[in-house]
């Protein structure tokens, strides 16, 4: 759905005078997107408002309940609020056996999601019990009341009446709109940005490890996994955020390590590099320079690096009996030396015993049950936003599994944990 070639500006207020406007410019990953999520039962206009806020069609309209089957996702630049993911979600209150898949499917947009835009119609209690569950998630929520236009009529088909009745029950104003006419969508803006999640945007991938003129150093093998002709998306978020910094940046492949370091005037402030090969660039570092990975660092950008830390620990209790859940952020094609189906699970294997058993699962699956697992290893979740990450660490909190990360498990494996730099 993204359109990234488009770079024209478009009012989403339908007037002259707008002080918001949107643009298809995707600079920005989705992951690094505030999430913003539309939920709502069938018919209260969700898809009509998607295309309302985005100034495009991008979600098909139609009077017939339950259109909208699989969530609907839009990326795109919306001043001032900045880079942002619009999702469009199925019904709640969708019936039969393929309404309830569409039903666990809005469900697991919780997980995604920054913020919330509920459309409510009547402020009863099924919509009364969607405030409390997203509220049970931190989600910040902003109540809709759509198709202003259809509520002329004197009396209870009144909007104000009906806004009034809402805001009594819910406990809430909510934000009156016609997503038709375009009326009340700055209304909406003003609205995130006065609710938005108060850590949103706080994360920096380095944090304090850096600051102005440190060099850094970049270790990053250009392996089969690297795609020809491009930097990874980690790599690539880390260089701009060092530029950002005003950092002296030198990078190379792990066979040019020595000679890189040779030629430096001195040795680098912080050496970066890939989880797997941790150990070699540990065996070659200067002493003044302190070593991290990439993964390490989304750790804590998109995680939660110390219970990440802490859970490593749980390796040493694992035997050839355990199980343990291996979770990427992407989906690709396996790789014959692929980090997290093959190099991790081969480390696992050599401490723990060849009987260790290990499942992968990638992308949006994530087992609601972990209850089997005794140890779950996560990639840097590069394609995931942290509110994402984090609801998956509350699962695997709440069920009492510990949970971990792909560089902070291979530091751990390779003795080196305790000696790489991890920013608080």
């Amino acid at each position: 759905m993204n359109n990234t070639s488009d770079t024209s500006y478009s009012s989403i207020s339908g007037t002259n005078n707008s002080n918001i406007s949107v643009t298809n410019r995707n600079s920005t990953p989705n992951a690094n997107r505030l999430h913003i999520a539309l939920f709502g039962r069938r018919n209260t206009g969700k898809s009509s408002l998607v295309n309302a806020l985005t100034g495009q069609e991008v979600a098909l309209v139609s009077p017939t309940p339950g259109t909208t089957t699989d969530p609907v996702t839009k990326a795109m630049e919306i001043h001032p609020l900045g880079p942002c993911l619009i999702i469009d979600t199925p019904g709640f209150d969708d019936e039969g056996e393929l309404g309830t898949m569409r039903v666990e499917r809005t469900l697991k947009v919780i997980g995604k999601t920054d913020i919330a835009l509920l459309l409510c119609e009547t402020g009863d209690y099924q919509e009364q019990e969607w405030m409390k569950r997203l509220a049970e998630h931190e989600i910040p929520v902003v109540l809709i009341l759509n198709k202003a236009d259809q509520r002329t009529n004197a009396g209870e088909t009144n909007a104000e009446e009906l806004a009034n009745r809402i805001e009594e029950t819910c406990k809430q104003r909510p934000v009156i709109v016609s997503a038709k006419n375009r009326s009340g969508i700055e209304d909406i803006y003003r609205a995130i940005l006065k609710n938005l999640p108060a850590d949103f945007g706080g994360q920096t991938i380095t944090g304090n490890l850096v600051k102005e003129g440190d060099v850094v150093l970049l270790v990053m093998p250009q392996d089969i996994q690297a795609p020809k002709g491009r930097l990874i998306l980690p790599q690539v978020q880390t260089i701009r955020e060092l530029l950002d910094k005003k950092c002296l940046i030198m990078s190379c492949t792990t066979d040019k390590l020595e000679d890189t370091l040779c030629a430096l005037a001195s040795p680098p402030k912080l050496i970066i590099t890939d989880s797997q090969v941790f150990h070699t660039v540990y065996r070659q570092k200067p002493a003044e320079s302190q070593l991290t990975s990439f993964s390490v660092l989304f750790a804590g950008y998109k995680g939660d690096i110390q219970y990440y830390v802490k859970s490593a620990s749980a390796i040493d209790a694992l035997t050839e009996q355990s199980h343990v859940l291996i979770a990427e952020a992407c989906t690709h094609a396996p790789l014959s030396e692929d980090i997290g189906r093959v190099k991790l699970p081969r480390l696992l294997r050599k401490q723990i015993g060849e009987g260790l058993h290990i499942d992968i699962v990638s992308g949006n699956d994530f087992p609601a049950d972990l209850s089997g697992y005794h140890l779950i290893i996560h990639c840097g979740a590069c394609m995931f936003n942290r509110k994402y990450v984090l609801s998956r660490i509350e699962q695997a909190c709440f069920q009492g599994i510990p949970m971990t990360n792909y560089g902070v498990a291979i530091a751990y494996l390779n003795g080196i944990l305790d000696k790489i730099v991890i920013d608080k």
